[in-house]
């Protein structure tokens, strides 16, 4: 069975507000334009530290998803480790369903 916040964040990626992989997110993160970023849970040990410190010291909420697969194929590509999505609607709507 397919998650709730998959659908949504396929609908935000294919309206240009998904931005993936570990450098973009950093950076969109570093820019605050970054209003929720999403990290699978069998990201490596580096990644998950270096995206979890940033989101902390800038104040990004993060949520952690259950594998790059998932997360890869909710925005229609193979596999992505983390996900920043630069929408403030889109943003409050997920976190709503990854909480779930």
């Amino acid at each position: 069975m397919k998650s709730p916040w998959t659908s949504l964040l396929g609908l935000a990626n294919r309206a240009g507000k998904c931005i993936s992989g570990e450098e973009l997110v950093i950076k969109e993160i570093r820019h605050n334009r970054a209003q929720i970023v999403l990290l699978a849970e069998d990201a490596s040990a580096n990644t998950r530290k270096k995206v979890i410190d940033k989101c902390t010291y800038y104040h990004v909420p993060y949520y952690f998803v259950p594998n790059r697969y998932e997360l890869g194929n909710a925005i229609g590509k193979e596999q992505r480790v983390t996900v920043a999505v630069i929408d403030n609607g889109f943003a409050k709507k997920l976190k709503t369903l990854v909480d779930q």
